[in-house]
């Protein structure tokens, strides 16, 4: 069983700052690809930022100089620190992950893991 869970969504004003953790657990051979999307009601889920094993990062451009993305290879972990957040910023943030994982004797993947998401707001 391969899972991702997130935490470090809430509430938070205009230009205030949060940050989202997420963690990868189960029987994991390798992680390639991580990354945040995000979805409000009513709208496909975008992505707003992803990172490389080899730690190269991309954003959507709406999030450029205010979202960082890191991850940490060894804890099986990635980050999304925001800044500057904006009421547009408010959405469910999904983790996802590009992994393979072992079964039984097996190496299986790649697969393609969601987490469950984690609610921010932003709001006066």
């Amino acid at each position: 069983q391969v899972q991702l869970v997130e935490s470090g969504g809430g509430s938070v004003q205009p230009g205030g700052s949060l940050e989202l953790s997420c963690a990868a657990s189960g029987s994991i051979r390798e992680i390639n690809d991580m990354g945040w999307y995000r979805q409000v009601p009513g709208k496909q889920r975008e992505l707003v930022a992803s990172i490389t094993s080899k730690l190269v990062s991309k954003y959507t451009d709406s999030v450029m100089g205010r979202f960082t993305i890191s991850r940490d290879n060894a804890k099986k972990m990635v980050y999304l620190k925001m800044t500057s957040l904006k009421p547009e910023d408010t959405a469910v943030y999904y983790c996802n992950a590009d992994l393979e994982y072992f079964s039984g004797h097996y190496i299986l993947g790649p697969l393609e893991v969601w987490g469950e998401g984690t609610l921010v707001t932003v709001s006066s």
